[in-house]
């Protein structure tokens, strides 16, 4: 049996992105994300649910998510989900589910007069050096 971890996500980016450097050099962007949901609850009105999820691109993503970042801003991801787990220092298990982007897309960058502002879209995949900067990542997290 073939065993899928797929995802698309839209959503807008919370606060600036976290972008930092591995032992080994890697760059890693993290982008902070919120979902919204809206549906009708039982009672028939207009409910909105707000999920939040942390995007990691790594390498040539991480310096396009890092230049085409801004607060507010729309963007589409296609990625995968990674759950890590570690004990803490009082013993006890955590984890943390985080997407590993493999392709995103920004919205176009909106005017203060409304209008979105021509050629503002971006889109960028990850290539295989981002793979194996990924990869590489998370064999040192498996060290540990």
């Amino acid at each position: 049996m073939t065993q899928l971890n797929s995802l698309i996500l839209e959503g807008n980016i919370t606060r600036i992105p976290d972008v930092r450097e591995t032992p080994n050099g890697f760059k890693v962007c993290t982008v902070p994300v919120a979902v919204n949901r809206f549906y009708r609850n039982s009672a028939g009105e207009s409910t909105q649910e707000v999920s939040f999820f942390d995007v990691e691109a790594f390498g040539k993503l991480a310096d396009f998510c890092e230049q085409n970042s801004d607060v507010g801003r729309g963007l589409r991801v296609v990625g995968r989900l990674k759950q890590a787990r570690w004990k803490t220092t009082d013993g006890k298990s955590a984890s943390r589910v985080s997407i590993i982007a493999e392709h995103i897309e920004f919205k176009p960058r909106i005017k203060k007069s409304m209008e979105a502002e021509p050629d503002t879209a971006a889109l960028a995949d990850a290539d295989e050096t981002d793979v194996a900067a990924n990869e590489q990542l998370e064999a040192e997290e498996l060290a540990f």
